[in-house]
This record gives C-alpha cells, sequence and structure tokens, in this order.
C-alpha cells in the first residue's frame, strides 16, 4: 500500500500544534483524516496516533499534572468514550459533527469576546465538561477541544493545562482502541501508517514543546481558545465542502 506523505506531514502539523494549544491533535487531525480516508478509519488511526503522542506530553510535562481534575475530568471521560466508541457504529455522525463545529465557535468567541467572564473551577463544571468530551472523542474522534475549553475555563499554568490533558487523553486513546478493534476500524491499512504516527507523536510533542516556552502565561489561554475556534470554523467548512452537493 502507498503511503501519503502530505497527509503525515499534515498530521506532524497537527501535533505541533495540538500540543501547543495544550489538548491534543485529533482536533486538527480527525478533519485532516477525513480529506484522505473513510470516517471509521480515521477513528482508528487516531486512537493509536494518540497513544504515542500523549506518552510523549505526559513524559515531558509530568511536573504539572493536576490530579484532581485529573479524577474529575477523566473518570467521566473513561466511561463515556466506551459509549461513544460503540454508539459510532450505529449513529450517522454528519449531524453531530455539525452540532460539535457550531459548539465550538460559539463558545470559543464568548469567551474570548467575554474574557473577563470567569467559569468557576468546580467538580460539577469539570465532571460535564469530562463526560461531553469523552462522549465526543468515541463517537466522532475527537473531544479534546470540548476538556480544552472546560480546562481552559480552570485557568491553570499551561504545563499543568498540558500534562493534565494528556493524561486524560491517554485514558480515553487506550480505552476507546480495543473498542473501535472490536467495530473493526483498526485493520491493515491503519496499522501500516502506525510506525509513522507514532515517530510523529514522538517528534511533534518534543517540537510543540519547544515552542511553548517562548509563549508567556498570559497569553497561553487566549492561544488555546483561538485554536478551539479554528478547529470550529475548520470542521464547518470541511463538512460544507465535502458534502456540497446534498446541501445545494
Amino acid at each position: 500500500m502507498k503511503i501519503n506523505y502530505i497527509f503525515l506531514l499534515l498530521a506532524l502539523l497537527a501535533e505541533i500544534i495540538g500540543t501547543i494549544g495544550g489538548f491534543g491533535s485529533s482536533v486538527f487531525f480527525v478533519p485532516i483524516g477525513n480529506f484522505y480516508f473513510d470516517f471509521y478509519s480515521v477513528l482508528g488511526m487516531t486512537a493509536i496516533f494518540h497513544l504515542s503522542s500523549n506518552v510523549s506530553k505526559i513524559f515531558l510535562f509530568k511536573k504539572g499534572l493536576d490530579k484532581k481534575l485529573l479524577l474529575y475530568i477523566g473518570a467521566p471521560s473513561v466511561l463515556f468514550v466506551i459509549i461513544g466508541g460503540f454508539l459510532s457504529k450505529i449513529v450517522d455522525g454528519l449531524l453531530l459533527t455539525i452540532v460539535l463545529g457550531v459548539f465550538l465557535v460559539i463558545f470559543s468567541l464568548f469567551f474570548l469576546i467575554k474574557s473577563e467572564v470567569v467559569v468557576l473551577p468546580n467538580k460539577k463544571n469539570a465532571i460535564i465538561g469530562g463526560t461531553l468530551s469523552g462522549f465526543s472523542a468515541g463517537l466522532l474522534g475527537t473531544g479534546g477541544a470540548i476538556r480544552g475549553l472546560t480546562m481552559a475555563a480552570f485557568n491553570l499554568e499551561k504545563n499543568a493545562f498540558i500534562a493534565t490533558s494528556a493524561f486524560i487523553d491517554f485514558l480515553i486513546d487506550f480505552s476507546r482502541t480495543f473498542v473501535y478493534y472490536e467495530n473493526g476500524y483498526i485493520g491493515k491499512q491503519e496499522l501500516t501508517y502506525l510506525p509513522f504516527l507514532f515517530a510523529i507523536g514522538l517528534i511533534g510533542t518534543y517540537l510543540g514543546k519547544r515552542i511553548l516556552n517562548y509563549i508567556p502565561q498570559e497569553r497561553f489561554r487566549k492561544l488555546s481558545l483561538l485554536f478551539v475556534l479554528l478547529i470550529g470554523l475548520a470542521t464547518i467548512i470541511q463538512l460544507t465542502i465535502k458534502h456540497w452537493d446534498k446541501i445545494s
């Protein structure tokens, strides 16, 4: 099978940006992958790709881990990624993907415009964010942006943000890999890309961390929200292009 090197280059960029933003590469990797492969192959690739990249993030940012958020966001994320993973086999993801894109645009714009608004860093908000991000990750392949919005509200120091997000992401990916394999999403094609994606996960995380050292803490939250806004817009544009014939 011929390897698509343009796709791999874009995957590297997704990993670098995902590391800087703090919510993982899937929010970029999934829309990129959908241009080259079918939806279910992208789900399988995303899970195995993230396992390597999140191990790298945990190693590089481990000193900043927030254990309370790991519990409050991570536990519901793991439970609902399994539920979402099984539902992905029977639910048409098109409408849900549109809803996700619109949601990300509206909420990121709200927090960017109303920067003085503070979401209380409480257990309830963390659990709701973990539930939504886990379910979205299982069903659509990406839930990091929702988790990014949740964690941005807690205004964590950037190393704590990335370390905690990566650990939660690792638990999510570890769980959904088994579900996706059972669903038949991980086959010969996906495994062929595995060594390339593993290397990209390591290299992209390292480069993203180096770049992040030059970003002041006060700009980090705004940068994260800008990435989420771009993700939402990219999702909507991608769907519009892909399904233009049905729309018109």
